[in-house]
């Protein structure tokens, strides 16, 4: 790899860039927050050939969200597993989105459906 694609990956939210010191460093937190939610498996940074963590700015985003949770008084694993709930809701409505758009329907998301009209029945 040569350096000109080395800085071209820097762009890349997925790209492992960042050391576990300097992502905790970044995150205003310890090496062990990142170990602890790396073991709750909200995040799992790679490895370098030497078996060192490394972490994508996509990864330190999440970190930076349980962080926010955790200073908050919510437990750490309270704090991941919210976290995976939230990103599962969002990948949900998302693809509500796009079936709504493929499908060309006009509800919005967080809009329901009217209910049908009821008919009086004859006695």
């Amino acid at each position: 790899m040569t350096a000109d694609d080395s800085f071209g990956r820097l762009d890349d939210d997925d790209y492992p860039a960042y050391t576990m010191g300097r992502a905790a460093e970044m995150l205003g937190t310890t090496q062990g927050f990142l170990r602890a939610i790396g073991e709750a498996r909200l995040i799992t940074p790679l490895r370098s050939k030497g078996g060192h963590r490394r972490y994508s700015r996509y990864q330190l985003r999440i970190a930076a969200r349980a962080r926010e949770l955790v200073d908050q008084g919510t437990p750490i694993e309270s704090a991941c597993r919210i976290i995976i709930l939230e990103d599962q809701l969002e990948e949900a409505q998302r693809i509500n989105a796009e079936f709504r758009r493929d499908t060309g329907s006009v509800s919005t998301p967080g809009q329901t459906d009217p209910a049908p009209e009821r008919t009086a029945s004859p006695r």
